[in-house]
């Protein structure tokens, strides 16, 4: 129950802070995306402000024996780039460039209403469930997983 507030903490916090720095709009994405045009900089900054934060205090966090709410730090073991992680990063970026919306502003755009996030987050969750019933796991993992 405890992980599951912290959860529910935590998307909040993470919702109201897409919302107050307006990366729930889409027009700030496509904005940002328009290099050559009319180029929005302010994703930048709460990029910058991300990453910014994660460097500071990821090592920190990790340095304890475990997580407050789990059992374990559930940290991807696998380091490598292959085909389907270039691949399904494409698919994303080009997603996000055409709709605006990535998953935390789809689903707080979702939350606020929106009738283009509702289209996104039903479009989003197709594409998960498709995904994962034709292509699954890759066998390196499954095998990882069965011991």
């Amino acid at each position: 129950m405890r992980a599951l507030v912290s959860s529910l903490a935590a998307g909040v916090l993470f919702g109201f802070g897409l919302g107050l720095s307006q990366m729930i709009d889409p027009a700030r994405i496509t904005g940002f995306l328009d290099v050559f045009g009319a180029w929005d900089p302010t994703l930048m900054f709460v990029l910058g402000g991300a990453v910014g934060t994660t460097a500071l205090t990821f090592r920190l966090v990790l340095r304890r024996a475990k997580p407050v709410c789990e059992p374990e730090f559930l940290v991807p073991k696998r380091t490598s780039v292959d085909r389907r992680l270039v691949t399904g990063s494409a698919l994303f970026g080009i997603g996000w460039g055409l709709t605006g919306y990535c998953p935390g502003p789809g689903i707080t755009g979702l939350v606020l209403g929106s009738t283009n996030a509702l289209f996104f987050v039903a479009a989003f969750a197709i594409g998960l469930i498709v995904s994962d019933k034709f292509i699954g796991e890759p066998a390196a993992e499954k095998k990882s997983e069965d011991g």
